[in-house]
């Protein structure tokens, strides 16, 4: 296992206060506030801790109320809303500064037989055949802020390959699509409830950037600001977060200031293993 995905693993590894409380410490990535999917892994993670073995989370539904302090911890605290005979159902709660600044309801269902199909993959080429973001920033690094130079160019828990190159600093109009081969720099615990909150914490980079695409702005494009507001994913089947995944994507619609990103996650079998959909803000603030 690489040291970033440890460091990134033992992040999601909650400190139980109580019962149904937990803190979790914050990364500073060099944004103005905490990164979303760390927020999404921590509550899944602290919401796991309450749920018997036996099940796992089959989809959850959240919603961002204000931007995190990534130089401070953040509480969760954990409400059972109900333990069925099937399914069980947990809201998380996220406070910092002595207010809330994310919700996360999650339904938790144990493995059973029933009937099965699923969308085709995209036939798109092997994540042998693209480069790593990481090296893809490498190229454009002296004209990053410095702050963001690490967290672009450093080496990663996460690897991503994009198929298409997007140029932050020079965008062009493209169709509101994108493609990602996503995996984690090692190998990982076999349980599958580290693998669903590590690809929580993954599902939410270079998503939203998606409905940008034929807007020719991104997430540098100066007095712009991008931000999410909500974000769901539905976990259809056992997957490994330590092989490749490809992430694709589109945008259906952007209106009202707001854009629509659905992304469609399949291991390299072709099964359908998640499909997430998050709304964000996407305005010019001057």
């Amino acid at each position: 296992m690489s040291q970033p995905l440890n460091e990134l693993l033992n992040l999601l590894q909650l400190e139980k206060l109580e019962e149904g409380l937990f803190r979790g410490q914050s990364e500073n990535l060099g944004l103005p506030q905490v990164y979303g999917g760390q927020v999404l892994g921590q509550a899944l993670s602290a919401a796991r801790y309450t749920v018997q073995d036996d099940r796992s989370v089959h989809s959850f539904h959240s919603y961002f109320l204000f931007p995190g302090d990534p130089e401070k911890p953040i509480i969760y605290d954990v409400e059972n809303l109900r333990d069925g005979r099937s399914f069980s159902t947990r809201r998380v709660k996220a406070i910092q500064n002595g207010r809330p600044i994310f919700y996360l309801t999650a339904s938790y269902h144990g493995d059973a037989p029933g009937f099965e199909h699923q969308n085709e993959m995209p036939n798109i080429p092997g994540p042998e055949n693209f480069a790593s973001e990481t090296e893809l920033a490498s190229h454009i690094a002296e004209f990053l802020p410095e702050k963001l130079r690490k967290t672009f160019c450093g080496e990663k828990p996460i690897e991503m390959r994009p198929v298409t190159i997007v140029n932050p600093l020079n965008p062009k109009k493209a169709d509101p699509k994108q493609y990602l081969w996503v995996r984690a720099n090692g190998a990982m615990p076999d349980n599958q409830l580290i693998h669903q909150y590590l690809l929580a914490y993954a599902s939410d980079w270079g998503f939203l950037v998606t409905a940008l695409h034929p807007h020719e702005v991104s997430i540098m494009t100066p007095n712009f600001q991008v931000a999410t507001i909500d974000h769901s994913i539905w976990f259809h089947r056992p997957f490994k977060m330590d092989e490749w995944l490809l992430y694709a994507i589109e945008s259906p619609t952007a209106a009202n200031t707001r854009g629509l990103v659905r992304g469609e996650i399949f291991n390299q079998k072709g099964e359908l293993v998640a499909t997430a959909v998050q709304e964000g803000v996407m305005r010019f603030t001057k």
